[in-house]
């Protein structure tokens, strides 16, 4: 592991209250540049390691680094480099955009005439220029949410961390949240790490995934990469119902190419495979003089390795 590519790492990093182990020996490496998806139920570990990370509580055995500063000894400087969206952001509701945003420049020793200029950008990125000086009272939690991204903007972190960033959103608000994340990450190369329990959001925004399970780190890696470690292999996954099912259809379908596997019950095939090979299915099964009723294509979704993780919990 290069820890020059590193902008997140924590070794064998544990947190005790009284008897409950919350966090359990916890290694993990976030990349620079990377948008990292911290999976869990509640009460798997995520909001210790979260506070860990920033400093407000101390491990009880090991360490977590953040950008080259260990959080334990170096809380100010992690923070500097650091923005952190709590689940609920806060702001002073009376007050406008502008008046929230130029408060935490000050608390971030940002020079004064500086400040009006990073406002601008920053509102500009998240698309609350027209609503710059609007009351907060009068924001939508979407648009507080936004808010809340353009706050932590102010002090040009490298690193974002996000609790729950579209809990309670409808679908239209949560997208573009979620495309706010993808745009900074790709225009200014913020690292963003989401602690959420929405399959849904991790799968879509995040190139990387850890799965915490009673305060331990169960697997970490590409959505992809942990479907082939749980289903053996093949992106895809094709069932199909036939009328009738031959051994020279599943010799043809082992044939194709990117077929991983092709397994049977009764008048059911399951292909699992690299590629998306519908088409070629069909014209297999067509050749063969028989009736496909039902095909159905599933690709790896975070869904189904969630729940083969936690399924006995």
């Amino acid at each position: 592991m290069n820890d020059n590519n590193n902008l997140i790492i924590s070794k064998n990093l544990s947190k005790k209250y009284d008897r409950h182990l919350a966090v359990d020996n916890l290694n993990i490496s976030i990349k620079k540049g990377e948008i990292f998806g911290l999976l869990g139920p509640n009460g798997a570990g995520k909001s210790t390691i979260i506070l860990m990370m920033l400093g407000l509580t101390e491990p009880t055995s090991g360490s977590i680094n953040i950008g080259g500063f260990n959080s334990t000894r170096e809380p100010l400087k992690v923070k500097r480099i650091t923005g952190y969206l709590p689940e609920k952001v806060g702001f002073y509701e009376d007050m406008s955009a502008i008046g929230n945003l130029f408060y935490t420049a000050e608390l971030n020793n940002i020079p004064y005439r500086e400040i009006p200029k990073k406002i601008d950008e920053a509102l500009e990125m998240v698309s609350l220029s027209k609503n710059k000086n609007q009351p907060v009272r009068t924001f939508s939690k979407g648009m507080k949410q936004r808010l809340g991204i353009a706050d932590v903007l102010i002090k040009d972190p490298r690193l974002i961390i996000f609790d729950e960033p579209t809990e309670g959103l409808d679908v239209k608000v949560a997208n573009q949240i979620l495309q706010t994340i993808l745009d900074l990450n790709t225009r200014k190369n913020i690292t963003f790490l989401l602690s959420s329990h929405q399959l849904n959001l991790v799968q879509r925004v995040c190139s990387q995934v850890g799965i915490l399970s009673k305060g331990k780190l169960i697997n970490q890696g590409s959505v992809e990469s942990l479907g082939r470690q749980l289903f053996g292999g093949g992106k895809y996954r094709i069932e199909l119902e036939l009328e009738k099912v031959t051994d020279e259809i599943i010799e043809k379908l082992n044939k194709l190419d990117g077929v991983v596997s092709v397994t049977r019950t009764d008048n059911q095939l399951k292909v699992v495979c690299d590629k998306d090979i519908r088409q070629d299915i069909s014209r297999i099964i067509s050749g063969e003089g028989t009736l496909l009723t039902r095909m159905d294509i599933k690709q790896d979704a975070l869904e189904e390795i969630y729940l083969k993780y936690f399924k006995e919990e």
